[in-house]
């Protein structure tokens, strides 16, 4: 495994991102590991088949990723990851501040 420290990542990023391709790559802050980069192509390939699937639904859910986005993440067709959330319990129309106004003016349009 190869580490690198906070300041090393600032000061050239792509230098870790071209190790994590070989190997994983520990962050540390201070003498504290902080975080892990992982590859997604080698990384999770090479773990469990679950996993790339499972991340990007946790990231949907987040909100980080579009529905399209973590699709791909997946590497699943778009009807299976849905299906997938589903299995989780994961929504695909998340209820905020927009979502009454949005469809108040749809009911406006299918009323006629």
């Amino acid at each position: 495994m190869y580490a690198t420290n906070v300041r090393n990542l600032k000061k050239n990023p792509s230098t870790a991102l071209r190790q994590a391709e070989k190997e994983p790559v520990l962050v540390l802050k201070g003498d504290e590991p902080n975080a892990l980069i992982l590859h997604l192509e080698k990384s999770l390939t090479e773990g469990e088949p679950s996993v790339r699937p499972a991340l990007a639904a946790a990231l949907y859910k987040e909100g980080v990723l579009s529905l399209g986005a973590a699709r791909r993440v997946s590497k699943m067709s778009l009807d299976a990851f849905v299906r997938y959330l589903g299995e989780l319990g994961i929504e695909l129309v998340k209820n905020d501040e927009t979502l009454a106004g949005e469809t108040t003016e749809l009911d406006s349009w299918l009323v006629r």
